[in-house]
């Protein structure tokens, strides 16, 4: 079996390994792809549908589709970036987003997108849904107006801190996280120190007693887009 695979990113030729990802090989030739429920060090989730691109003409999720010989994919044509924007709209309608007054803002990767993508205002109906704050836990608060079920804080937990705090239930309209107790999150064994925190892109699982401890202005994504650190590897 060849050690590389040839495919063209973009118009570009790169080499990348046998079995890896679309979304991983272009992000080590410093091409970056959109994404909110990838995440380093998780297997393959392909939910948020904000990485697709076309795979030899065919909307694909490059999180998910391994690269092959020959391959062309495009990232950054107009209609891909129009149907992000459409993803990002919808998930900024149906959920609580209240970015001016929201403590990961300039952290918060959803906001970032939008940024990056050129969203304004949604053009679909908010749906303001009706939703609550577990703040039992003495460490942590989890905010479901903010949640995009992007199932990283579920996938965390269990194949990285070894947990399984979080889990899905319901479906449609009515699915949300919810905890492995029936004292809400202060009765799990979650921890401040457990890498599912650090695993939200948005505000909907927060650290307590850390709020602006990094001023507004001087935060990850205030000075660069999102995936600034990513484009830098192509111009080295």
């Amino acid at each position: 079996m060849s050690e590389t695979v040839t495919l063209t990113i973009d118009g570009a030729e790169i080499q990348a390994k046998p079995g890896q990802m679309i979304l991983v090989a272009a992000e080590e030739a410093g091409i970056y792809i959109p994404r909110l429920c990838h995440y380093k060090g998780l297997k393959p989730h392909g939910s948020c549908r904000l990485c697709t691109v076309t795979v030899n003409g065919k909307p694909m999720a490059s999180c998910t589709q391994p690269v092959a010989p020959g391959m062309v994919v495009e990232t950054k044509t107009e209609a891909l970036n129009q149907f992000r924007r459409q993803i990002l709209e919808m998930l900024f309608a149906e959920g609580n987003h209240y970015c001016m007054f929201c403590e990961k803002s300039g952290n918060c990767e959803l906001q970032a997108q939008g940024y990056r993508y050129g969203m304004t205002a949604p053009r679909y109906p908010f749906q303001y849904p009706m939703r609550d704050i577990d703040a039992s836990h003495p460490d942590i608060f989890l905010d479901h107006n903010r949640c995009i079920l992007c199932a990283r804080c579920v996938r965390t937990s269990k194949d990285l801190d070894g947990k399984n705090v979080f889990q899905f239930v319901n479906r449609g309209k009515h699915k949300r996280v919810a905890v492995d107790s029936r004292a809400r999150l202060a009765g799990t064994n979650a921890n401040v120190t457990d890498q599912a925190l650090g695993a939200c892109p948005v505000g909907a699982l927060m650290k307590k007693r850390v709020g602006y401890a990094v001023p507004v202005g001087q935060r990850l994504y205030d000075h660069k887009p999102i995936g600034s650190e990513i484009e830098a590897k192509a111009s080295r």
